[in-house]
């Protein structure tokens, strides 16, 4: 684009006001010759073929029943639906009258006050109406935009498109674009993509590149301190410490430069390597005015990663590994998939797996939607319009109260997954739940709430459960909620630095079983008092007759018994998540050993013997909701949930013999899935359950298409 056609646009446009239906197609056009994309197309009688058009009709269910029709602005299939008004720069002035008639006001918002923000909210929620009324077979784009002609173009993206969270994108400072800012080209390019190909601006698309790069670095490290025999979990701990300072220092909380200066100071002096960085984790875990190390203040970090901390000592190759990885840019990892990745590079058994499929963050919404934010978001819709309602009506200290109550609210909200793995579940549930907290936050602002004084309530980490038995991997889950945290406050923040201390020890990730409690395991004995072995039911060898597989009886194990067995007690949270393990009945002795299958079954009597092992938890999660001991819950299954050892768990608790039903007001019964343990493509289903009798919505998949990712566009019918 030249400057000239720049500068004609601006003139033309910085000056305009008041006449939404006048000029905003002429507007949108040039915007289009701007942007260097296709002008709109002539709309046809048949709405289906109104791909890119102006006045696109799209039919209104309205709550009687009743329909009407609206009138999208400006829609492109699959990339946005737009509203456009016109507002005035100028303050309400009087028009002469006409004879015979009173002084008339133009009755306009002005940009920049209380009746501008609150239209523009009105414009939003029009546009999102619009999205969610398509057509069943379009889906709701991924952008909403809305115009104020001539001023600003308001951004909202929901890349999951459900139609049911569109946010600010790219996030709450920046979602506002102003007509002086489509002078920067990284600012068209922005738009140009929304019009093009949406997609692209995905941010976990875009990160999950940057994360597997981290990744392998990382996993090329632990790989070399291994071969040294080090402890692989002396190594985990000791790189997560390293790559915290990394993105430490790229978002601002270490001084710009100064971790990755440290390791080239130390280029050629190995040897100093060790007590620079014992000096600088003791400086980050108690905080200083002055660190020796960095010469510069530190601030105080805590929250137990940088407590008994050992550094290990590097080779010139190991330096060099780590100086290589402090260049990547660490504040654009996608916490999503940054725990299955980095669990897999720290692993010695799961670093093969590292080039393997992940389980996309698409994946993970689609049930994390329906089991928490869906709920919260029709909570927050009602206490926004009585909000709106209070301050169009003047009462202002009212509106301030309902919104700061349900803020508070927000922020008490709790949440489990009984089985975290590396986090994933947890940290978009988080990251959603940040989303929501902005539009609250947004509204407050308007009111003349300043975010100091809501500093000490926020959304944060100690909100979320997790149980998870490899200690490894739970460290990993604390790990990812801090740095996905962390990055939602400097996204929202600008550089100031949250309150010290930086990290806290919540405790709220606990490394244990999440299905079996007992006090003690111990070998199963004989008569003489002899450990008794059994086949290890895992090593095969070859059958010198047959030459077929058999077990081979000489890798035994010892059997295990586990004193005073119990059912494990998960902490009340308000909503249960996740996706336990894949492990079906037949496997469940051979992975778990005999004495924890027959264990497990007894300390369980209600649950068939041939049920899946992720049954388990689907019986607790829904006696939990059914007690009201939390809202409802939802939960990845294999998809032979419908057979029939699976489906007695499932009937026993929709029709029960006492004490309230279950309803499954969400299910899809065959979805494409990636096994976070095995990289490998399986089906699963997906159940979410609350207790009473509600209406429920079934989903079948339609059409599954290929992505790069590993993972499936998926349509529902």
């Amino acid at each position: 684009m030249s400057d000239t056609g720049w500068t004609a646009f601006h003139s033309r446009w910085g000056a305009a006001g008041g006449a939404e239906r006048a000029n905003y197609q002429l507007f949108l056009t040039e915007l289009c010759d701007l942007l260097e994309v296709p002008r709109p197309e002539p709309a046809g009688e048949d709405t289906g073929h109104n791909a890119y058009v102006f006045e696109r009709a799209v039919p209104l269910h309205q709550t009687d029943g009743s329909h009407t029709t609206g009138r999208i602005d400006l829609y492109k299939r699959g990339c946005f639906v737009l509203e456009a008004k016109q507002y005035s720069g100028k303050p309400e002035t009087s028009e002469p009258a006409l004879p015979g008639e009173t002084t008339r006001k133009k009755s306009s918002p002005v940009r920049g006050t209380e009746r501008w923000d609150d239209a523009m909210l009105r414009a939003r929620s029009q546009a999102e109406g619009y999205a969610r009324n398509l057509p069943v077979e379009e889906e709701p784009p991924p952008f909403v935009l809305v115009v104020d002609v001539g001023h600003t173009i308001e951004l909202y993206a929901d890349f999951t498109q459900k139609g049911k969270a569109y946010q600010h994108f790219p996030d709450p400072l920046t979602f506002r674009i102003r007509l002086a800012d489509l002078e920067k080209e990284d600012v068209r390019a922005r738009l140009r993509a929304v019009w093009t190909d949406p997609l692209s601006l995905d941010p976990a698309r875009r990160s999950a590149v940057v994360t597997r790069e981290v990744a392998e670095h990382l996993a090329e490290l632990a790989k070399s301190f291994e071969a040294e025999k080090h402890a692989p979990q002396l190594v985990a701990e000791f790189l997560s410490r390293c790559l915290f300072c990394m993105f430490a220092e790229d978002v601002g909380l270490l001084p710009k430069n100064s971790f990755s200066g440290l390791l080239e100071s130390v280029k050629g002096d190995p040897g100093a390597f060790v007590p620079l960085l014992e000096g600088l984790f003791n400086d980050m875990a108690k905080g200083t005015d002055y660190s020796l190390v960095l010469r510069q203040k530190i601030l105080r970090f805590n929250g137990g990663l940088f407590e008994d901390v050992d550094v290990l000592r590097v080779n010139a190759a190991q330096l060099g590994l780590l100086r290589a990885a402090a260049r990547l840019d660490w504040r654009n990892v996608e916490p999503a998939i940054f725990g299955t990745l980095l669990e897999r590079a720290l692993s010695t058994e799961e670093r093969h797996k590292l080039g393997a499929h992940y389980t996309p963050r698409a994946y993970v919404e689609r049930l994390v939607l329906p089991t928490i934010i869906e709920p919260l978001r029709t909570e927050w819709d009602a206490v926004k319009t009585a909000a709106v309602t209070r301050m169009r009506k003047g009462d202002y200290p009212a509106a301030r109260k309902e919104l700061t109550a349900f803020h508070r609210h927000l922020c008490a909200v709790t949440v489990l997954d009984p089985a975290c793995g590396s986090g994933n579940f947890l940290y978009v549930t988080m990251e959603l739940m940040k989303r929501l907290e902005g539009e609250i936050i947004d509204l407050l602002d308007e009111l003349g709430v300043s975010l100091l004084e809501l500093e000490s309530v926020t959304v944060d980490p100690h909100q979320f459960h997790g149980i998870e038995l490899n200690p490894r991997a739970a460290a990993i889950t604390d790990l990812v909620l801090w740095i996905g945290y962390l990055q939602w406050h400097f996204r929202t923040r600008g550089s100031a630095p949250p309150a010290e201390p930086i990290l806290r020890k919540f405790r709220n990730i606990e490394c244990r079983d999440a299905v079996l409690a007992y006090d003690k395991e111990e070998p199963v004995l004989d008569e003489q008092g002899k450990v008794v072995t059994a086949w290890d039911r895992r090593s095969y060898k070859v059958d010198p007759l047959t030459g077929r597989e058999v077990p081979d009886e000489s890798r035994q194990t010892w059997l295990r018994r586990y004193t005073d067995p119990r059912p494990a007690e998960w902490p009340q949270t308000d909503y249960i998540v996740g996706n336990p393990p894949f492990l079906g009945a037949s496997r469940l002795r051979e992975d778990l050993g005999d004495g924890y299958a027959g264990t497990l079954r007894e300390t369980y009597p209600d649950i068939p013997e041939s049920a899946d092992f992720v049954m388990v938890w689907w019986h607790k999660a829904a006696e939990l909701v059914r007690a009201g001991k939390a809202k409802r819950f939802g939960l990845i299954t294999t998809n032979s949930l419908r057979q029939t050892f699976n489906r007695r768990v499932v009937q026993a608790q929709l029709k029960p013999q006492d004490g309230p039903r279950l309803s499954l007001v969400f299910a899809i019964p065959d979805h494409p899935w990636v096994d976070t343990a095995e990289g490998a493509a399986v089906r699963i289903a997906m159940t979410v359950g609350r207790a009473g009798e509600m209406p429920g919505h079934l989903f079948a998949v339609a059409q599954e298409t290929d992505q790069d990712d590993g993972a499936h566009a998926v349509r529902f019918r």
